[in-house]
């Protein structure tokens, strides 16, 4: 639900809740069914930002992560099955901040203890994943762009709600040179496990190669967290870096300085296209945004190219299928009564090896392969002439004709509708 300011605040008060912060008592407002509160204080705190609101008695505002409360008074039973946080193992020298510490560091990677971290953070069918854009990007995602590269659980990443919070997860530069004070973030559920991995490793290690001039984004650090002096958070990229389906109710998101969460389009799957969601107090945050205008109602993305499908089989027969988690998958069909649950599902893409290099056919255009490297280190990239788009996103194009290994590939989903 997308809330002003003024109704946060109003809602703190309404329901109730109250957090125990920092040996503190405040008003609480619920942020992503208990992954972060917003704190609300009268009087000046250490850590509270001013940002009075007409008519509030709380002029003071903190965003705090579930692991930084003690105690939550007031709060109503969850809906659905709460993510698993992240968990440390019981030890005397290293806490949270030492644990913090050690993930900024690659030389740390094999570490047992932060392993072990790192390992607590789960995708499960129905996670909600989160991928932080820059308006280029978000014009991209409207006109049928796909989710890939790196992203994070919404649960890991819920308390960043500003700009200037959100910024340590931007894959293609600083916030800013949008021209305006907003962020925007894509968000999906996920469809199986299976379509995620963890950026470390030796499968990764040439990420952590790649010099300045090569890349977009921060460094990848190989440890599987996220480059910051104050964060802990878990970070995931789609395997091979490779596109999914968009599924069914994915989101479009806006967050302004004000740090409230503005749904702006949401994914219509048998329609193929973004229908807008945000009313016309919040159009001006698309005033940045390329070839986009404010006030379009549906912008569908039918035409666009798709370098990955979801397919599904039914009484037999294989159909185009969407992700509709948590409820499984499902034919794509524009009659209700059409929408089959699937026996079986699967993602199919297109692999070929282009001068010895291990890619992703993203289209073909005039005998020429859009092409986005699997496994991306300065090597691959020096073969490939790549450029990088974002963040460990590196395409390049090559005539058809080079090509090796050619081939269209399913990847069979394990759980399909419960089964």
């Amino acid at each position: 639900m997308t809330v002003t300011p003024q109704a946060s605040d109003a809602a703190a008060e309404r329901t109730g809740l109250r957090v125990t912060y920092d040996g503190a008592v405040y008003p609480a407002e619920e942020i992503a069914r208990g992954a972060a509160y917003e704190l609300f204080s009268a009087g000046e705190v250490a850590g509270f930002e001013w940002a009075p609101r007409p008519g509030a008695p709380h002029p003071w505002r903190r965003f705090a992560h579930v692991t930084e409360v003690t105690v939550v008074h007031g709060a109503t039973p969850p809906v659905e099955e709460p993510e698993a946080p992240l968990m440390l193992p019981l030890h005397r020298e290293r806490g949270w901040p030492q644990v913090q510490q050690l993930s900024q560091q690659p030389a740390a990677a094999g570490d047992p203890t932060l392993a072990a971290v790192r390992g607590s953070a789960v995708i499960r069918p129905g996670t909600r994943m989160v991928q932080v854009l820059s308006a280029r990007q978000l014009a991209g995602h409207v006109r049928g762009w796909l989710p890939h590269g790196f992203c994070y659980r919404e649960h890991d990443v819920a308390h960043l709600r500003t700009p200037a919070a959100l910024a340590v997860l931007r894959a293609d530069g600083p916030v800013g040179r949008d021209g305006q004070d907003v962020a925007y973030a894509l968000r999906w559920r996920a469809a199986d496990p299976a379509d995620y991995d963890v950026p470390a490793g030796p499968a990764h290690r040439g990420l952590t190669a790649l010099p300045p001039r090569d890349r977009l984004g921060p460094p990848v650090l190989g440890t599987g967290f996220v480059p910051s002096s104050v964060q802990l958070i878990p970070e995931f990229v789609t395997r091979d870096f490779a596109d999914l389906p968009m599924p069914a109710n994915a989101t479009l998101l806006a967050y302004p300085a004000e740090g409230v969460e503005v749904v702006l389009y949401r994914y219509q799957a048998e329609q193929r296209g973004w229908l807008r969601m945000a009313g016309p107090q919040w159009r001006h945050l698309l005033a940045a945004v390329p070839g986009l205008p404010p006030d379009q109602e549906y912008v569908p993305t039918g035409d666009a190219p798709r370098s990955t499908q979801l397919v599904g089989r039914y009484g037999g027969d294989e159909f185009e299928a969407v992700a509709d988690q948590p409820d499984g998958f499902r034919v794509l069909a524009m009659t209700r009564a059409a929408r089959y649950p699937v026996d079986a599902a699967a993602r199919r893409l297109r692999y070929a090896t282009w001068r010895g290099v291990p890619c992703l056919v993203l289209r073909e255009e005039a005998g020429w392969l859009r092409l986005r490297l699997r496994r991306p280190d300065p090597d691959s990239v020096a073969a490939t002439a790549a450029q990088c788009h974002e963040r460990g996103v590196y395409e390049a194009w090559a005539p058809a004709a080079e090509l090796a290994d050619d081939r269209v590939v399913d990847l069979p989903y394990g759980a399909v509708n419960g089964a």
